[in-house]
């Protein structure tokens, strides 16, 4: 099949390159390579607002999504896509990047977009979706986002869920906290709350963990907070792992890899009960963002204590996990 030449993007100040634009990245849906440049173009105050200067991990599928495509292991390293947690060989010098010390003691330089420019660029190599730490370069130790995860077990609709975030919202609220909530382009929901930058991964997973305890006694028959999967009796899981160190979850406005191209929808808590997955995808969410914008705009506007949380997590006894 032939492809057309190289295109150059004006973004911001930069030119961006975009290589083989009308390759296939979505076949089912006709959609090519150029046409998720132009996605991440157009919400892209958006998905810049949920990554700016964060370490952030790149998901690269970059001969597109197809059947049978794979993601490569840690164990074969070998597959269609895979996960970039090191800047990229061959980086223009504006790609700003964070140092990271992982559980292991290994070190990463990972990509840290402080512009529009970066996501495209990252665009042009395959990524589809991208995975932000829940820190600032700044202070790559100390939280500002405590992430809380509702992850439905196999068979369980997303409208089952619906019910859990609300409560979430509902505690969270009691506590003098607010949420933000998305879709994370599958059956889950993720909730994000602001924080100040004063507490270890270990304190802010010890505060999720005990937020879901008490979603678990006030959902009993909907929620659960056990780590074994194969031992869950109920529909939803409160992912608390998702706040240990080197732990991230997919952004706002990031493409799921599957044949639909839904992608992950920040909403407004008014929509939740009638939100669907499917209703957010790469062709309809430009016209979504350029009609109501960014319903996370004020994500940052305030940041909260975790006390509350913590206060509650030294009532259960929840003793602190170790910090790596």
């Amino acid at each position: 099949m032939a492809t057309t030449a190289a295109q150059e993007i004006q973004v911001g100040e930069r030119l961006v390159r975009v290589s083989s634009p009308d390759k296939p990245y979505f076949p089912e849906r006709g959609l090519t390579k150029l046409d998720v440049v132009r996605y991440f173009l157009s919400v892209g105050d958006g998905i810049l607002r949920a990554l700016r200067d964060r370490p952030t991990m790149l998901e690269r599928w970059p001969r597109g999504v197809f059947e049978g495509a794979k993601v490569a292991t840690r164990q074969t390293n070998k597959g269609d896509a895979f996960y970039q947690k090191r800047l990229p060989a061959g980086a223009p010098d504006w790609v700003r990047t964070a140092h990271i010390t992982f559980p292991s003691g290994r070190t990463a330089d990972e990509v840290a977009p402080s512009e529009l420019a970066v996501v495209i660029w990252a665009a042009n190599l395959g990524t589809l979706r991208f995975h932000p730490w829940p820190v600032s370069k700044g202070d790559v130790e100390r939280p500002d986002q405590l992430r809380i995860d509702l992850d439905p077990m196999p068979g369980v609709d997303f409208a089952q869920v619906v019910p859990v975030a609300h409560e979430v919202r509902a505690y969270l609220a009691e506590l003098g906290l607010e949420g933000f909530p998305k879709t994370t382009g599958g059956r889950g929901i993720h909730i994000y709350v602001s924080i100040e930058p004063r507490w270890s991964f270990g304190e802010c997973r010890r505060a999720v963990l005990a937020l879901g305890l008490e979603m678990q006694r006030r959902l009993p028959g909907l929620v659960t907070t056990t780590w074994w999967r194969d031992q869950r009796d109920r529909p939803v899981f409160v992912d608390y792992n998702q706040m240990a160190r080197d732990h991230t979850m997919t952004s706002a406005y990031s493409i799921r890899p599957t044949p639909a191209a839904l992608v992950s929808a920040p909403l407004d808590w008014s929509e939740l009960d009638d939100a669907r997955p499917e209703d957010f995808d790469v062709v309809s969410m430009p016209a979504r963002f350029a009609g109501r914008g960014d319903p996370h705009a004020g994500l940052d506007g305030r940041r909260y204590s975790l006390e509350p949380l913590l206060e509650r997590a030294d009532a259960e006894g929840l003793e602190p996990p170790p910090e790596r």
